[in-house]
């Protein structure tokens, strides 16, 4: 029986091991240039969002332009995604508790992207929480468009599936999934790899190794830019 139990811990040890470092190289892109486009990846401790200047989102077109362009007064926009109940849902975390664990365990939960105007870009509030990079058009021009891939678009329109309590904020249909094992920074780092980051997927159920994973990229990606 302990032989067993040795062997059991020695597998998962092995699978922990092989998630923390597991890393995914997105495409060879160029780096910054003339025309390169700030990106912040935000973090509250637990979550992470993209946040960016809304005009090379419109300039580029198609459905994430159109959703863009009709948030609310604001020159940039905050972009994230979660569980289509619990990412939603803004009363105290105390009292959904339940939901959080239905979010994590059941399968299939349907999952939204959300859309919030911000005034502006501004400095670096608590680079502990953020991180700045500046991408290159193409770099960009594949960060936007793995984000306008998860939007839900049955015969080409995005779906409304909420709107925030401010009554800016919005949240569409998304066509992937939210559970245990794809979390909202997850999402993140997936969206940060199509524009050419490297990234650790088995490490994003923890917020700061999305922001590490930036991090990191910052002298490659970024042209004199703070982290």
């Amino acid at each position: 029986m302990g032989g067993a139990i040795r062997i059991l811990i020695a597998g998962l040890v092995g699978v922990i091991l092989g998630l923390v470092s597991w890393s995914e190289s997105g495409p060879e892109l160029p780096r910054s240039g003339p025309d390169a486009v700030t990106v912040w990846v935000d973090s509250n401790g637990f979550h992470t969002d993209l946040v960016m200047d809304r005009a090379p989102l419109i300039a580029r077109g198609g459905p994430l332009a159109d959703l863009v362009s009709d948030l609310g007064p604001g020159e940039a926009v905050r972009i994230g995604w979660g569980d289509a109940r619990f990412y939603v849902d803004q009363s105290p975390i105390t009292s959904r508790l339940p939901d959080g664990v239905r979010a994590l365990f059941a399968p299939d939960n349907p999952s939204v992207v959300m859309l919030s105007p911000v005034a502006r870009l501004t400095p670096i509030r608590d680079p502990d929480r953020q991180v700045t990079l500046v991408l290159s058009p193409e770099a960009f021009e594949a960060l936007a468009a793995r984000i306008e891939a998860s939007l839900d678009l049955p015969g080409g329109a995005p779906r409304l599936s909420a709107t925030g309590p401010d009554g800016r904020t919005r949240f569409y249909a998304s066509t992937e999934t939210f559970w245990v094992g794809r979390m909202c920074n997850r999402w993140t780092a997936e969206v940060l790899g199509a524009a050419g980051l490297t990234v650790h997927p088995g490490r994003t159920v923890v917020a700061g190794a999305v922001l590490a994973d930036a991090r990191n990229a910052v002298p490659l990606d970024t042209s004199g830019a703070d982290d």
